[in-house]
């Protein structure tokens, strides 16, 4: 529990009822990162691929009393090097009027937990460049930035180009 806070914070895994909850949060997200013109993600979308069949990713929420304050986004990666499977953290986001408050803390260590308790050799993710108070947040956990790693993205038609390429 945060000192700040006077009631105690709750997480709990994300299900097919969550879905406008966690669009609400990517677009928020999306907002604060300035990229918003890139969501294209829907409810349907989101109830597929989260709670599908062949889920792709998973979610928990944070919850100030009975008000969502924030999610992380994460999913299972492999590493060849390490021969074990890893967590990749897709998103962490708390609300804006919540911050400071520990929310972004709770949800970044319960994941690391759940990777720990799965197994996984490694758990990362990525921080954009500028987000100089995310990057001082991680950092004080004991994250380490990868400076020599650049992120490399195929999308939209430029993924259908390689997909078709011979």
């Amino acid at each position: 529990m945060n000192e700040k806070k006077s009631t105690e914070i709750r997480i709990r895994g994300a299900d097919a009822n969550d879905v406008q909850v966690i669009l609400a949060f990517v677009s928020e997200l999306a907002e604060y990162e300035h990229l918003s013109h890139l969501v294209t993600a829907t409810e349907s979308k989101l109830r597929e691929t989260l709670f599908g069949a062949h889920p792709g990713a998973e979610v928990v929420l944070a919850f100030e009393g009975e008000e969502p304050a924030g999610f992380a986004v994460f999913f299972h990666n492999f590493s060849t090097f390490l021969g074990v499977k890893g967590l990749w953290l897709e998103d962490l986001f708390v609300r804006p009027a919540l911050r400071g408050r520990g929310y972004g803390k709770a949800l970044l260590l319960h994941v690391a937990r759940i990777a720990f308790e799965r197994g996984c050799g490694r758990f990362e993710w990525s921080v954009l460049d500028w987000n100089a108070p995310s990057i001082a947040f991680y950092k004080s956990l004991g994250a380490q930035p990868l400076d020599d790693w650049t992120i490399m993205r195929v999308t939209g038609e430029a993924l259908q180009d390689l997909a078709r390429m011979e």
